[in-house]
């Protein structure tokens, strides 16, 4: 087992990360205050890893809570399900609840732990690669909005993060590739060593190599850890853990959620951002090349969807969590390794990004 630390003052808490950590009852134990547990699940999760985690949960009063699965559930409605689970059991303040499955799951469970009685304690147990190397680590929660994703919702940190990586043997190979959109994402923007690994490993990564999987989850919480600790509430550098997301996050919402996977949108969010990043000047057509190539190598699409065009782009990336008086701000490449968040563009470039012939692009790489 590895462990990393959050470094958050008072508020800061452990990753632990390993095989086998959901039968871990001391890892539990060392962070449960109460005695009463909800576990937050889904219907795709409960039946492979509900048990196993009751099991070292034993001594505690637990209320299992399981959602529908899906990006589409992620919404208000659903939300209610998890107040409905803890008010019927009588949960108290005193309640820890504990997120067990992806990134829909964690962000669900953390946002109803950060209103329920105006805050109480929670656990992130992710059990997919791309909630265990992002959004299980960070303290962001929430749902989603018809017209917006992610845009209703609370920074609520955990008390812990438990990683079992065995996990990721049941996680189908469509997930696997999107959360690897995520791993290459801390390459990009803040690790160039670590690209490099990618790029030597990625095949090691598809064929769930445990130790290589390891080393990715570690690097990348790490990656995290650090930039979350120098910015809690993403008011000046934690905006680059967005790299490809604005672009990303409108592929997800014109699409309807959960259409294209989030990781897949990142992905295609990324192409975007690296050819803006070209037509910028800051990289050149060989670091594109190169880091579109890997994306390709993992599975990824890096061509938006065909049917949208540059105003349904727009319109979508109005309403960003990073637009500022008005503003767009972006988040691009300096170089490999070095992202920059900047509103510093011109509106022709942007336009000129969106209608770009990205199947062209990725037909070129391939050949």
């Amino acid at each position: 087992m590895q462990t990393l630390k959050v470094d958050l003052g008072e508020r800061s808490y452990p990753i632990y990360i390993g095989e086998g950590l959901l039968s871990r009852s001391e890892l539990f134990a060392g962070l449960i205050r109460g005695r009463q547990v909800a576990v937050v699940t889904n219907e795709t999760v409960a039946p492979l890893y509900l048990e196993r985690l009751l099991a070292s949960l034993g001594g505690y009063t637990v209320t299992p809570i399981v959602l529908p699965d899906g990006e589409a559930f992620k919404n208000w409605q659903t939300l209610q399900l998890i107040f409905d689970g803890l008010l019927q059991a009588r949960h108290d303040r005193r309640t820890t609840i504990i997120a067990l499955g992806g990134g829909v799951v964690g962000d669900m469970a953390g946002f109803a732990a950060a209103c329920y009685q105006r805050g109480v304690d929670f656990i992130q147990v992710p059990t997919t690669l791309l909630s265990q190397v992002d959004s299980s680590v960070g303290g962001k929660t929430g749902i989603n909005h018809p017209l917006g994703k992610n845009m209703i919702g609370a920074f609520y940190q955990p008390l812990g993060v438990i990683i079992d990586s065995s996990t990721l043997t049941t996680l189908p190979a469509r997930e696997l590739s999107a959360g690897l959109a995520e791993v290459i994402k801390y390459g990009l923007i803040c690790d160039a060593p670590f690209l490099e690994w990618l790029e030597s490993n990625i095949d090691k990564l598809l064929a769930l190599d445990m130790a290589s999987l390891n080393e990715a989850i570690h690097r990348s919480c790490a990656a995290k850890a650090r930039v979350v600790g120098a910015d809690e509430r993403e008011e000046g550098i934690r905006a680059i853990l967005n790299l490809g997301h604005t672009f990303g996050h409108a592929i997800e919402t014109h699409q309807g959620y959960g259409t294209w996977l989030h990781g897949e949108a990142v992905g295609a969010g990324t192409a975007m951002a690296l050819e803006m990043s070209r037509r910028l000047g800051w990289i050149d057509g060989g670091a594109r090349d190169r880091a579109m190539r890997l994306l390709q190598a993992a599975g990824l699409p890096v061509e938006p969807p065909a049917d949208m065009r540059a105003e349904d782009f727009l319109t979508h990336m109005a309403v960003d969590k990073k637009v500022q008086n008005g503003q767009l701000r972006l988040v691009l490449l300096k170089s490999l390794g070095q992202a920059v968040v900047t509103a510093d563009f011109s509106r022709d470039v942007l336009n000129e990004t969106l209608v770009a012939d990205y199947r062209s692009i990725a037909q070129e790489l391939g050949a």
